[in-house]
């Protein structure tokens, strides 16, 4: 199994960073930057173990048939992480389209 994300993902994580900091959810850069770290790595290495859910309609602008999984990171953020999951020559691919969290999208799931 394998879990890769979109470009547009992988940006808005990056982007996410100083954002983080900025904003005074991190007083430091760098750790923005593991929080950041932290949560893809979580993503990459435990998607396919995780209860996941049939995205709901709102979503399909992101993609079609997708489904999605919580990866809770403290108190008050719970991140959603929507994907496909294809087989390409045998091996499960788990393809991240997008991603929010409950501060932006709770209200649709």
């Amino acid at each position: 199994m394998k879990v890769v994300a979109i470009p547009e993902v992988v940006e808005y994580l990056e982007s996410l960073i100083p954002i983080l900091h900025e904003k005074g959810y991190f007083g430091f850069r760098e750790t923005a930057k593991k929080y950041v770290d932290e949560l893809y790595n979580d993503i990459e290495n435990t998607l396919p173990d995780r209860l996941s859910k049939p995205a709901p309609e709102y979503f399909d602008k992101y993609g079609t048939g997708m489904e999605y999984a919580s990866f809770k990171k403290n108190k008050r953020t719970t991140w959603y992480v929507f994907f496909e999951i294809y087989e390409i020559s045998g091996e499960i691919i788990y393809l991240v389209r997008y991603i929010a969290n409950n501060h932006t999208v709770l209200q649709y799931l």
